[in-house]
């Protein structure tokens, strides 16, 4: 099927759970076809390869969704709506100080290693609510979310992870909701091309979908 009835049939299966269309190595007509049919929100991985095709894009929501190194910030503040890929307290202090310098507010998620996967970044079970604590503190950025990336398992076997996830989601929710000015939590980002089905029946507010849209990724 074409990119358009990709999207089209994607978007009549989610309903109200909104749609990440991923990006990463598509090019600008692809990606605007993509648009044109629908996809409100579109998720880069790479600051870099986002930069070198922006220009080219037509207006819609841009969300950073891969990892971000400390020294990508400034050109992802200044590229991206919402960073969903925050996933340490380092990184969140180094995007309210360029928020601070752009004169803006950033949006971003906070990203949880869910699996407890020493090759994965995010957050730690054990570590969130502390993070959470400081980073409340920050004038320049607004937490409106969460992600995460279960292992790499059928989509069954994510089942778990990603009812985890929604309960951590659901405790944080709580715990945070009329504390902080600078902490909303409504989004939740979990799932992808291969289970994404699952990962709403789990309580997914939004899920990232790429090769689903846009077939396999030639690297």
């Amino acid at each position: 099927m074409s990119v358009t009835e990709n999207i089209t049939s994607i978007l009549n299966e989610l309903g109200n759970t909104k749609l990440i269309c991923v990006t990463k190595t598509v090019d600008p007509d692809r990606i605007n076809e993509a648009i044109k049919a629908g996809a409100a929100i579109i998720g880069e991985n790479r600051v870099q390869e986002f930069e070198e095709k922006s220009d080219r894009l037509l207006p819609c929501e841009k969300h950073m969704i891969g990892h971000l190194q400390t020294n990508k910030v400034k050109k992802a503040v200044e590229n991206f709506d919402v960073i969903q890929s925050v996933d340490s307290l380092k990184v969140a202090l180094e995007i309210d100080k360029r928020a601070e310098d752009a004169g803006k507010v950033q949006e971003i998620y906070l990203q949880v290693n869910i699996g407890d996967e020493s090759q994965k970044s995010g957050f730690e079970l054990d570590e969130i609510r502390q993070s959470i604590n400081e980073i409340a503190s920050l004038k320049n950025i607004r937490v409106t979310g969460m992600m995460c990336i279960p292992p790499y398992v059928p989509p069954e076997q994510a089942r778990p992870y990603f009812r985890k996830m929604k309960a951590l989601f659901d405790e944080l929710k709580v715990e945070t909701q009329g504390k902080f000015d600078n902490i909303d939590l409504k989004e939740l980002s979990m799932g992808m091309s291969g289970d994404y089905r699952v990962a709403i029946e789990e309580g997914a507010t939004m899920v990232r979908i790429g090769s689903a849209i846009f077939g396999e990724r030639n690297y």
